[in-house]
């Protein structure tokens, strides 16, 4: 392949580095990573808010599932930082040129390319995405040895989420219903999701098809009555063909829809799909929490 050359000088790099060493346990093995690494390349979205919050920028990184290359919270902290594709459809030639010493991935996405990544750089590989980041994150502040700064980070999360719930007080009670619009189908989250860990942790109350540690259930707008809540959040996945769009309007006017008794009531709020699910790091995880308070007042 075209990317060998390159491969050469990167694997010279890494081994001038590997006198100060670590071996990282993760879910495709075990690798031999630079105590301090330097040209960290990352392969999901949620890794890379993960590296931010650790004050540590990557040199190249899996581009947003939406924005150009970066999602809008974290665009400023990614000057500089190459793009290397989608999670999905990373370019091996441009991970090996940027002659990284360490490379974080997810089985989920990278099983199948998990040799050559490991062959360009050491490589630590997360078992799956979904409601996992926090255990993700502590995976990956081990890796770039920054273990004490990552437990500081989820302490001050943790801190956040207890002040809110606090707030909140007997609303936590409260039902909360989650629902996103695909093309061609809507997603009703469940607890085994970016959101529904958050809002788990929080302490509200999901309905009963939601509480369940599962991940998501798809269905199209015959299943309406069953997104209904003590409160909605819903949010849209538009990959610009307009068709999501298209979906979300066709249901928020359905007559069924008007029904619910979230709608009703006037408890139904659309937040921003980045935050709420695509994006799914910490960085994301703390701007729910500001979305949270200021759509129950307590800004």
């Amino acid at each position: 392949m075209r990317f060998l050359p390159l491969l050469s000088a990167a694997l010279t790099a890494i081994f001038a580095t590997m006198a100060n060493a670590a071996e990282i346990e993760h879910s495709m093995g075990v690798a031999t990573v630079p105590d301090e690494p330097q040209r960290v390349v990352v392969l999901t979205n949620e890794g890379t808010e993960a590296l931010l919050a650790l004050g540590v920028k990557p040199v190249g990184a899996a581009n947003s599932w939406n924005g150009d290359p970066w999602y809008h919270h974290i665009s400023e902290k990614m000057s500089g930082v190459e793009p290397v594709g989608k999670e999905s459809a990373v370019n091996l030639e441009l991970i090996a040129a940027l002659e990284p010493d360490l490379i974080l991935g997810t089985r989920i996405r990278h099983e199948a390319i998990y040799e050559q990544l490991s062959a360009i750089a050491p490589t630590v590989i997360s078992e799956r995405l979904r409601g996992d980041w926090r255990e993700n994150f502590e995976l990956w502040a081990k890796a770039v040895n920054k273990a004490e700064e990552g437990e500081n980070v989820l302490s001050d999360f943790d801190a956040s989420v207890q002040s809110l719930s606090d707030a909140l007080g007997n609303r936590v009670n409260e039902k909360v219903s989650v629902i996103r619009f695909m093309p061609g189908h809507i997603r009703i989250y469940q607890k085994d999701s970016f959101s529904g860990f958050i809002l788990e942790k929080i302490g509200f109350k999901r309905p009963e098809n939601q509480d369940v540690d599962s991940f998501v259930l798809k269905v199209g707008k015959e299943s309406i009555p069953d997104m209904d809540g003590d409160r909605i959040f819903y949010f849209t996945y538009e990959p610009g063909d307009g068709e999501a769009t298209k979906l979300s309007e066709e249901v928020l006017q359905d007559p069924l829809w008007k029904t619910l008794s979230a709608v009703k009531a006037g408890n139904v709020h659309e937040v921003d799909d980045t935050i709420w699910n695509t994006a799914g790091g910490v960085l994301a995880a703390r701007l729910m929490l500001d979305d949270i308070a200021r759509l129950y007042g307590l800004e």
